[in-house]
């Protein structure tokens, strides 16, 4: 699997060089996106461990979802796209369930352990039917066959790779992964049989009504992949060799053909069968790769298909021998399927290059270099070579084999005469008469009942949820987020209530504070509580929220956490800060609710929540049972070189957890900038526009641009910044502040802002540089860095930003995740774990001695982090609504101005007509 993968996965890319024209769209997203699925899939065949496995097969779902929708601008793509994101997403998440039971009941995430541990019961055998039922989501097996058709609307590449080599072998190579040791579980045989079978023979059937190559081969793909299943899991030794042979020749002559359609498409525009002719003439090379691929897919010799199919006869037909009834099912059904395989393989070979009498030879209308056909050419002698060199292949594939038991069976092009092949020549004489006969036998399907289809199935369903979503959504979106606050705290008083009525386990001992000061300050929290909620002005509940949230800093504070303190106070600031930034576009005061009931119902729920999260905070403290994990704090710090245990923490014991949060920083420093920037939110902050000024150097006159925060602008009456030729051209610090008008500027506001900036940005580094060993770290320290970034905002504006740091806040962000991540690779790469720390110490005499490790690497790809997020907030509900105020009020006055100068028009318009009508008047009484 892996080099069907990676060799498959090559071919597609060099094809993919010549199939793609230069003005293609998104074409760079497009190209990593296949080669991270590429790597996504190499991942998934090559892990040992089930839940990495699970990540990998999850992410294959949404990068399928990608590329699938690569043609976002139609609307079929899209419906194509998110309908196998939802069918194998489904599939996936009941696998999960499945692969949990038998995590648990092996005792091991490890795949390999899981196989070889001899587990049954019902409890086994239901997680083998939902993992089942992951393999056929995955897979496209009936039921879930029909988004792979849809799936066709993606570029052909995709198809060639995801739809025929790659993603959707991931099903079968999950059942061949644990077929040795789950084929004795009750159900596993008899499901993959049924589910085989009906794949096989619908996709077939299916493939037969199909006018455009591309859905010929797509229904002809479900068909092998029910093939493929049935084989697979049936569990004896010569069905996995057999297994083992039809999947490299699937992947083979699949990609090729597929890859072939792109070349037909390509150069004649069209996929029609119908109004394909002579092909075979003006494009003999793709004939003879499509001939060969096709005879490969019908089960001729010498193709490596061939010898597949000869050994699926043999090891079914020696089964039934030996008194398996299912053997002889599978039989049947198989030879049945193969008749329908042989007939659309001629109806594809026909329609796609056979001269019609009815139609004109079609003209190739977009020529190439020939370079597109180096991929499938290569393909189709793989087929050819495959086939000959099939006993070098049966010692290759012989070893998996074995794991399910003994058998003789070797592969080989001639067997001599035997079942397998007289089976072989029934299926090619039915499969010439269907084939014959396809105009009767299309008669014949179309009186098939249009209801039996999967995919009505699927839309209905779709349906359904979406009808019972929006009746929800009425009924509680009604109340708004007040509804929802309530729905959410609600089943949490339930829950959590009958948890603690059930709880048989109280504390026996209370201590009601540590220091007097505990009560002092527990007092004015809960004041500060209550006033929050009768508070009529949105800025004072603002204020007395952060009165509890300062409360807790002085808590920290007394119980000894300095470093819980130190970050809790900042968070509370930069937070109180970004409060009030939203609240300029909100009305300064609060409606009371006309209906008192609500305010009772809001009392209620707001009392029963407080107090099972407190009795719920009392259990916790005194439910426990072992010892603290905190005891060891101390020693596992200094094991990492530092003496602070809580920043040791962060960086080196549950450094995956930070590597998350930040994480989640940039996606929320994302979300705030998508509400408000709504397109584009690239660049730097805003900076000021500049300024021409004249300069002699020696005796030549120089215009020099400098911008307009130097004393060289000025604010006029308007507002407007204008220059200000008098006054000097040298920048200075704060001088944005010129840019606000009067009423806006704070004189104190600047001369602190002067006199803390660069203070606190030599605080800020020295907090990130000694959080191993003193209160601080990158978090905090990038906190005080973004509060020095507050000041400059509220003391020059919103072009003050862009003078501060003129950096794109997407550019820090991204820096900080790659430091961070890399800090975890690197040590990956080196040998080690994943974040293991690493550390380089030197002494430096009677300096004392140097210690830097790749935590501290860590740590500043948390600062930078923390700094994008509030440059990033500071610029979309800072700077920003800044922008959107000042047009609207520039809008506003420019009405003013119109409607004035209107006004004025029309005065003096009167004036004009009252003095000529008195001119004339007196002229007329001379």
């Amino acid at each position: 699997m892996a080099l069907i993968v990676t060799g498959v996965g090559t071919l597609v890319l060099i094809y993919c060089a010549s199939y793609f024209g230069k003005n293609e769209q998104g074409l760079g997203r497009f190209a990593s996106v296949l080669l991270l699925f590429a790597g996504v899939m190499y991942g998934l065949v090559t892990a040992d461990d089930v839940i990495v496995m699970f990540i990998f097969w999850e992410i294959t779902s949404v990068l399928s979802y990608l590329l699938i929708g690569h043609y976002s601008y139609r609307k079929e793509s899209r419906g194509a796209a998110i309908q196998a994101l939802l069918v194998t997403t489904f599939g996936g998440l009941v696998m999960l369930v499945g692969l949990v039971i038998l995590i648990v009941q092996a005792g091991s995430t490890s795949l390999a352990v899981i196989v070889e541990t001899p587990i049954n019961g019902p409890l086994v055998a239901t997680a083998m039917i939902l993992v089942l039922v992951g393999a056929a989501s995955k897979s496209a097996l009936v039921p879930f066959h029909f988004w792979l058709p849809g799936a066709m609307a993606a570029p052909t590449p995709v198809s060639a790779y995801l739809h025929a080599a790659a993603m959707v072998k991931a099903g079968i190579y999950l059942i061949l992964r644990l077929a040795p040791g789950f084929t004795e579980v009750p159900g596993w045989r008899e499901t993959l049989i049924v589910v085989g079978l009906l794949t096989m023979l619908v996709g077939g059937w299916r493939s037969l009504r199909q006018n455009d190559l591309k859905l010929v081969l797509a229904y002809g793909t479900i068909s092998q992949l029910g093939f493929l299943a049935l084989v697979s899991g049936y569990g004896t030794r010569d069905s996995a060799l057999a297994a083992e042979t039809l999947l490299v020749a699937h992947s083979l002559y699949k990609a090729t053909l597929f890859l072939i359609v792109g070349v037909i498409e390509h150069r004649t525009g069209t996929r029609d069968l119908r109004q394909l002719s002579a092909l075979r003439r003006s494009q003999p090379g793709v004939a003879a790769i499509a001939l060969i691929s096709v005879a490969s897919m019908a089960g001729l010799p010498p193709f490596v298909g061939f010898v597949a199919k000869e050994a699926v006869f043999t090891a079914l037909f020696d089964s039934g021998e030996a008194g398996d009834v299912w053997g002889w099912i599978a039989l049947v059904g198989i030879v049945l399927g193969s008749v329908i395989t042989f007939a659309y393989s001629v109806r594809f070979l026909w329609g796609a290059f056979a001269v019609k009498k009815t139609v004109a030879a079609t003209p190739i209308v977009h020529p190439d270099k020939g370079s597109i056909l180096i991929a499938p050419a290569i393909l189709a002698t793989l087929t050819v070579g495959a086939g000959i060199a099939a006993p070098w292949l049966d010692k290759v594939l012989s070893p998996y084999a074995r794991t399910l038991g003994d058998g003789d069976y070797h592969l080989a092009l001639w067997h001599g005469i035997e079942p397998a092949l007289v089976l072989t020549l029934v299926v090619v004489a039915v499969g010439l008469f269907l084939a014959w006969q396809r105009i009767r036998v299309s008669r014949y399907q179309s009186m098939v009942p249009a209801w039996i289809n999967s995919s009505s199935l699927y839309w209905r369903i779709l349906r359904a949820v979406d009808s019972f979503s929006h009746a929800i959504t009425v009924r509680v979106q009604r109340f708004g987020l007040p509804g929802y606050i309530a729905a959410v705290l609600g089943l949490f008083v339930l829950s959590v209530g009958y948890s603690l009525l059930a709880n048989s386990t109280w504390p026996t001992e209370f201590v009601l504070w540590d220091y007097p000061a505990q009560v002092f300050i527990a007092i004015v929290m809960i004041v500060a509580a209550v006033c929050v909620a009768r508070a009529q002005q949105r800025i004072a509940a603002v204020l007395l929220v952060s009165v509890t949230g300062y409360g807790m800093v002085t808590l920290f504070a007394i119980q000894g956490a300095p470093d819980l303190a130190l970050t809790q106070a900042l968070v509370e600031t930069i937070t109180l800060v970004v409060f009030v930034l939203v609240l300029r576009r909100l009305p300064a005061a609060m409606k009371p609710l006309p209906d008192k009931r609500r305010n009772w119902l809001k009392l209620t729920i707001a009392i029963a929540s407080g107090l099972i999260m407190g009795v719920a905070g009392l259990v916790a403290l005194g439910a426990r049972e072992h010892t603290s994990i905190s005891e060891r704090m101390s020693e596992l710090a200094l094991e990492a070189h530092g003496h602070n245990i809580v920043n040791v923490m962060l960086v080196d014991i549950r450094a995956w957890d930070t590597m998350g949060e930040i994480s989640v920083l940039v996606v929320v420093a994302t979300g705030i900038a998508s509400l408000i920037f709504v397109t584009k939110r690239t660049g730097s902050a805003p900076k000021l526009p500049t300024t021409k000024h004249p300069r002699r150097i020696g005796n030549r006159r120089k215009i020099v641009l400098e911008p307009a925060t130097s004393s060289a602008t000025i604010v006029d009456a308007n507002g407007t910044i204008v220059p200000d030729p008098d006054a000097p051209t040298r920048g200075a610090f704060l001088m944005a502040g010129r840019t606000l008008s009067a009423r806006n500027r704070s004189i104190l506001v600047e001369v602190l802002t002067r006199l803390l900036f660069h203070p606190a940005i030599i605080l800020s580094l020295y907090l990130l540089f000694v959080g191993h060993n003193l209160p601080g770290g990158g978090f905090a320290g990038g906190l005080v860095a973004g509060l020095a970034l507050v000041t400059r905002y509220l003391a020059g504006g919103r072009y003050e930003l862009g003078e501060a740091l003129p950096v794109d806040a997407g550019k820090i962000l991204g820096t900080g995740i790659i430091l961070a991540v890399g800090t975890a690779l690197a040590s990956l790469i080196a040998g080690g774990e994943v974040l293991q720390s690493s550390w380089f110490e030197y002494d430096l005499g009677w300096l004392g001695e140097i210690s830097i490790g790749t935590t501290t690497i860590f740590d500043i790809g948390v600062y930078l982090v923390v700094i994008g997020l509030i440059l990033d907030v500071l610029r979309s509900l800072g700077a920003e609504i800044d922008r959107h105020r000042e047009e609207n009020v520039g809008a506003d006055d420019a009405k003013d101005d119109a409607r004035a100068d209107a006004e004025a028009d029309n005065v003096d318009t009167d004036a004009a007509e009252f003095e000529a009508t008195r001119t004339t008047t007196e002229e007329g009484t001379r």
